[in-house]
C-alpha cells in the first residue's frame, strides 16, 4: 500500500507492462531493418506479413488478425497500394468489401524480408534453450487465448460501490 492507502503498482513487476515494452523493444529492433532496407513502417510490415502468410483478406480481417487499430490498418494498406506492393480486388463473397492481396512486387519484398526477420528472431532467442523457446511460445499462446475470454475491465471508486 502507498502512503495514501492506495494499492501500489510497480510497473517493472506488472506483466502487461513487461509484455508491452518487450514487444515494443523487439518490434523496434526488427523495424530498423524494415525501415532502412525496405522503407516500411512496423504497421506496413505487419499487414504485409499477414497477407504473405494468409493470402487476400478484407481490411476488417486484417484488423482482427493484427490487433491493430482500423485507422492504422487502413493507412498501412493505402501505403502498400501506393507503392505497388498490394492491390485491392472485389470480394465476390461480400460485395460491400474488397480483398487486399500482395502484388508480385509485394510477394518479392515479403520473401526478402522474412529471412531477415527470422535471423533477428534467432538472435533474440539465442540465450534460451530449445525447451525454453517452446515453453515461451506455449505460455504466450495461452495468455493470448485467455485474454479473449476476459470481459471488459471495470473501474470502481475503491469504496466497494460500483
Amino acid at each position: 500500500m502507498s502512503d495514501t492507502g492506495s494499492p501500489v503498482l510497480v510497473l517493472s513487476e506488472f506483466l502487461p507492462y513487461q509484455i508491452s515494452i518487450t514487444s515494443n523493444a523487439i518490434s523496434n529492433r526488427i523495424a530498423e531493418v524494415y525501415r532502412s532496407q525496405f522503407g516500411l513502417k512496423v504497421t506496413e510490415w505487419r499487414v504485409m506479413a499477414v497477407l504473405g502468410d494468409t493470402g487476400a483478406l478484407t481490411q476488417r480481417e486484417l484488423t482482427s488478425l493484427t490487433l491493430m487499430d482500423k485507422v492504422a490498418v487502413n493507412r498501412a494498406c493505402k501505403v502498400l497500394e501506393q507503392r505497388g506492393l498490394a492491390s485491392r480486388k472485389p470480394n465476390t463473397s461480400d460485395g460491400r468489401s474488397h480483398l487486399l492481396a500482395l502484388t508480385d512486387a509485394g510477394v518479392a519484398m515479403h520473401d526478402r524480408i522474412v529471412p531477415l526477420a527470422r535471423e533477428v528472431e534467432q538472435r533474440l532467442l539465442a540465450p534460451l534453450s530449445a525447451q525454453e523457446r517452446q515453453t515461451l511460445k506455449d505460455l504466450l499462446k495461452r495468455l493470448r487465448d485467455h485474454s479473449h475470454t476476459l470481459g471488459p475491465a471495470t473501474v470502481t471508486d475503491g469504496c466497494g460501490a460500483d
